[in-house]
């Protein structure tokens, strides 16, 4: 169940964007580590940079969209500079949209 669950999140986080970008946060490659155990959720991320206008704000959105999981009770975000994103992190599609 716990693949099911991961893939539930990962849709949800798939909804947010990037204020600046038009591609979702995961696959910019802002989520590092998604893992559940029971029923909640630890999720690793980081932004684009440290003073990425929304630091406050996306965090939380990607938290409310784990918890729309049925199976997620609760979620433990830990927001990570380590390794620093690089454009690299980004999945082919998102580098497509961005003509990178």
């Amino acid at each position: 169940m716990t693949i099911e669950v991961k893939n539930k999140i990962i849709n949800e986080i798939r909804k947010i964007y990037d204020p600046e970008l038009p591609v979702n946060i995961y696959e910019l490659g802002l989520i590092y580590d998604i893992q559940v155990k029971d029923r909640k959720a630890e999720i690793k991320m980081t932004l684009t940079t440290p003073n990425c206008p929304v630091a406050e704000s996306l965090p939380n959105e990607v938290k409310e969209g784990a918890m729309q999981v049925d199976e997620i009770d609760d979620v433990d975000l830990q927001l990570v500079w380590d390794p620093p994103w690089t454009k690299d992190m980004m999945s082919d599609a998102a580098k497509l949209e961005l003509n990178l």
